[in-house]
């Protein structure tokens, strides 16, 4: 499983946003809309990835 890779793009805006959900998005590595980063699939990262669900998409 660690060899594992999602792709991560942030498709809505920031603002207006709550605060933690703006922190998990910097802490996913994302900086502006529809910026990708490709992180390691483990189960911190899709926690991540679920809370933010609703801003983010995510392949692979």
């Amino acid at each position: 499983m660690a060899d594992k890779k999602i792709r991560v793009t942030l498709i809505k805006s920031l603002i207006g946003t709550k605060q933690d959900h703006r922190a998990t998005v910097r802490g996913l590595g994302l900086r502006r809309l529809n910026h990708t980063v490709e992180l390691e699939d483990t189960p911190a990262v899709r926690g991540m990835v679920r809370k933010v669900a609703y801003m983010v998409k995510c392949e692979g």
